[in-house]
């Protein structure tokens, strides 16, 4: 089953407990793969536990799809072994790279768009996605360099990843509006450019800023609401593509579960509000 359109919550452990007593009205939750990849214990009791009231995504980052060298083969199992376990809706990975030879970095970083990079992110794409037996949603980056030998648009790019290998895409709206402020172009353009009929699921999180000399530097760092401009950025979207399962981000600086609750609502009533105009359309 595909995941509802509707919001849902990156899960966290603190808040097992009043997930279970309250028993939210969310579409589903997301964890991170590499959380999961062990045996047993809490993890899993808790991820069982939930898989049997909610939704289930999985959100990977650890493949290294942007990088030089094939998936790790290892790495592909333990993933393969976790989709079979708990059968989830969506898997889905970062454009970007994040290992190089057996050296794993903490971090995504990011690639030159060109016919080069573009052919080596299928194949990868390809392989993983023979290798779970799943469709593949592949994530746009918040960015903060551009290439000088990169030919190609980001949107273009990752188009054309989603055309030649059949995967679809998450779409990050909170990335979207952090790397086109850091490179001084304008987001609603780059969605106008997105090819909004292959997302499979949207993403909405906090950032933070730096001012510089130069402007405005936004940090995609996950420890905060929400801001206005990408409710603003998410809301025209949504009223473009229809309601979209969404998810709201927030890994670091973890607030009380109300308060992610409260970021799930406001999620909410812009999906109901999309699928109110699409009804009255029809």
């Amino acid at each position: 089953m595909p995941l509802p359109n509707a919001p849902g919550l990156g899960f966290k452990p603190e808040h097992f407990a009043a997930i279970r007593d309250t028993r939210p009205q969310l579409g589903f939750f997301e964890v991170h793969a590499e959380n999961y990849m062990g045996a047993g214990g809490p993890p899993h009791r808790q991820l069982t536990a939930l898989r049997q009231d909610y939704g289930l995504s999985l959100h990977g980052v650890g493949l290294s799809i942007g990088g030089p060298d094939r998936p790790d083969a290892g790495h592909l199992a333990r993933l393969r072994d976790l989709i079979t376990r708990y059968q989830p809706a969506s898997f889905s990975e970062h454009l970007a790279w994040s290992s190089h030879e057996t050296d794993y970095l903490n971090d995504l970083l990011p690639l030159p768009y060109t016919a080069e990079t573009l052919q080596l992110v299928c194949d990868h794409v390809d392989e993983v996605q023979a290798t779970l037996g799943c469709r593949l949603l592949l994530e746009n980056p918040s960015t903060y360099v551009l290439f000088a030998q990169s030919t190609l648009a980001e949107t273009e790019f990752l188009a054309e990843i989603a055309r030649r290998t059949g995967c679809g895409l998450l779409l990050d709206v909170n990335n979207v509006f952090v790397s086109c402020t850091n490179h001084r172009t304008d987001p609603q353009d780059w969605l106008a450019a997105f090819p909004l009929a292959a997302v499979g699921e949207v993403h909405l999180g906090g950032h933070a800023t730096e001012a510089l000399p130069s402007g405005p530097l936004l940090i995609d760092d996950h420890g905060s609401p929400v801001a206005d401009p990408v409710w603003e950025l998410y809301s025209r979207t949504i009223a473009r593509a229809g309601a979209l399962p969404t998810l709201i981000e927030w890994d670091n600086d973890v607030p009380e579960f109300s308060i992610l609750l409260a970021e799930a609502a406001r999620a909410a009533a812009i999906l109901t509000q999309a699928e109110m105009r699409h009804a009255h359309a029809c």
